[in-house]
């Protein structure tokens, strides 16, 4: 997909090394290049690129069952049902940012991953296609700096003989996996 062009992906991976988050006050270029990027993305639906940016709160929307299940898992019938017990637990949010009580200490997880592989766990690492949260193409470079050899090269998978996806597998027991964007928005 091209969002950015390649002068201005080049920039960014030059000026500021790979590091977009938190960025050196200092690096003024750097920030200047982030708000380059930023109009060329603000107005895109980040968890599927190929739908239209939308209220969330709008039936239209694709992200709108999100919403229900807001109020799905706050009803007191379905509370009562899930034995979640009166006054045990506030309300039931998706994400809830505001109570989560960790450092962001971890710059990479690829020692954790790697001890896994080496105590023999099976993985499975998966992403949509179309997905800006967790773009597929950081997903493979992450991949591909674990050094693990292909056993099963890259080839689809399918259900109801549709293409779902693709996927490869390596030495490690893990499988890579993405998921085709359109499965995300059939019903």
């Amino acid at each position: 997909m091209a969002l950015i062009s390649d002068e201005l992906y080049k920039s960014m991976e030059r000026i500021c090394k790979g590091n977009y988050v938190k960025v050196d006050s200092l690096n003024t270029k750097c920030y200047k290049l982030i708000k380059d990027y930023q109009k060329c993305i603000h107005k895109l639906n980040k968890y599927h690129i190929l739908l239209p940016d939308c209220d969330i709160t709008s039936p239209d929307c694709f992200l709108y069952r999100y919403t229900l299940i807001t109020f799905w898992a706050n009803n007191k019938s379905v509370r009562e049902a899930l034995q979640v017990n009166k006054g045990s637990i506030g309300k039931w949010v998706q994400c809830n940012y505001k109570n989560i009580s960790y450092n962001y200490d971890i710059k990479s997880s690829v020692a954790y991953h790697m001890k896994n592989s080496i105590d023999g766990y099976r993985s499975l690492i998966y992403n949509g296609d179309h997905d800006m949260m967790v773009p597929f193409l950081a997903t493979q470079a992450w991949i591909r700096s674990l050094n693990y050899s292909i056993t099963d090269d890259w080839k689809p998978w399918m259900i109801n003989d549709q293409i779902a996806g693709y996927t490869r597998s390596y030495s490690n027991k893990m499988t890579f996996a993405t998921i085709k964007a359109s499965l995300l928005v059939s019903t």
